[in-house]
């Protein structure tokens, strides 16, 4: 049976002398901070992610975007689609509407063209005319880089702010979609009942200096690998450490790195 660590976030420190009421000193201290479960140790996590840097020393995400402006958009159309049905569309639609203004000179009914393939695409492109005008008036046309300024944003919840603060701005961020949610409750990397709850622990298990990359490696893990339906452990480059009550093979895949991906024609 697979050992549960519990990872303890802060060490009980010394708070300060208080006085009885008959005025003996006594020593309070600071309640210890909530563990946080994971089934591997510290080693552990750190052999998983160094194996998936190997894999895939870079990374990327798969939706088709030529700046912030149009990974924002690119990201809200994806809920609920997949990445290829969301490029099939935006590449048309970018080559006319890459910045908010362009965007809202296009507008909704001409938009819902380029989007109609898209699941809840009349949903979703008044959003993205809202998205751009919100831009436009309150943000001086520029995505804003906080994730309290992009939720302000019709369309964009935290899933697609972390996305974008990601992948535009360079900042370590933890984007739980279907595939991290599976995963970390899969292998019992970070078990939870929500996207938050999942996201909270990950960011506390994830080795730091692994934390960049982690949703992506994660993202494509789950995307070709550890499969909805079926797992597909004989190809797993962690399948010697995953503790998965679904795992069927223990030797781990050749740790080779793989062919640099080609965005824009994955395979859902």
């Amino acid at each position: 049976m697979a050992v549960e660590y519990r990872l303890s976030m802060a060490n009980p420190k010394l708070k300060s002398l208080t006085k009885t009421p008959q005025g003996t000193n006594v020593i309070a201290r600071r309640k210890p901070a909530a563990a946080v479960r994971t089934a591997y140790s510290l080693p552990e996590r750190e052999e998983i992610f160094r194996r998936f840097s190997v894999q895939r020393p870079e990374p990327r995400g798969e939706l088709e975007h030529t700046n912030p402006f149009t990974l924002v958009v690119a990201v809200a159309l994806s809920a609920q689609a997949t990445d290829v049905g969301v490029n099939k569309a935006t590449r048309a639609l970018f080559k006319v509407a890459d910045t908010p203004e362009k965007m809202l000179d296009l507008g909704e009914d001409r938009l819902r063209d380029y989007i109609r393939t898209i699941g809840l695409y009349r949903n979703k492109a008044k959003n993205v005319i809202a998205l751009s005008q919100i831009l436009v008036d309150q943000f001086g046309s520029k995505v804003p880089e906080t994730r309290d300024g992009l939720v302000r944003l019709p369309g964009v919840g935290r899933k697609t702010a972390n996305v974008v603060l990601s992948m535009a701005f360079g900042q370590a961020t933890m984007a739980v979609d279907t595939h991290i949610f599976r995963i970390a409750n899969r292998i019992r990397l970070a078990p939870g009942k929500t996207p938050d709850e999942v996201e909270d622990r990950l960011m506390k298990v994830i080795p730091k200096h692994y934390l960049y990359h982690a949703h992506h490696w994660l993202i494509l893990h789950g995307r070709y690998t550890c499969k909805a339906r079926r797992p597909e452990c004989e190809r797993c480059v962690i399948a010697d450490l995953c503790k998965s009550p679904e795992k069927s093979w223990d030797v781990p895949a050749p740790l080779v790195e793989l062919p640099p991906q080609v965005i824009g024609e994955a395979v859902e």
